[in-house]
């Protein structure tokens, strides 16, 4: 059964960002689960315990997160397509993020 988690930093103040919204979906856009950041900037549990093999896609709603800062940004969303292999239990997606710019990669 696979599972994803994120985490999304703010690396121009070196702090997590929290409340931000993070959408799973299907690769058809299917939304499957919805959260926000906590405090730690963390999803500890996006969306259910036994998604199947497949393409899936993370969406970060950065806009909402830099506008509550009164922060203009270029990206008003991050959107990353991944693979799912059913196989393998756990997928974090870290987002690294700045007004301007962004990273991301496969965390563990």
């Amino acid at each position: 059964m696979s599972y994803v988690t994120a985490h999304v930093l703010d690396s121009v103040v070196g702090l997590p960002a929290s409340g931000v919204v993070v959408t799973l979906a299907q690769a058809d856009g299917t939304e499957i689960a919805r959260a926000r950041t906590n405090d730690d900037g963390r999803v500890p549990d996006l969306g259910p315990d036994s998604l199947t093999s497949g393409e899936y896609r993370i969406t970060f709603g950065t806009g909402d997160y830099f506008a509550a800062r009164g922060q203009a940004t270029f990206y008003p969303h991050v959107t990353i397509d991944f693979v799912v292999d059913a196989a393998q239990a756990h997928y974090h997606v870290p987002l690294l993020l700045s007004a301007f710019a962004y990273s991301t990669y496969r965390g563990s």
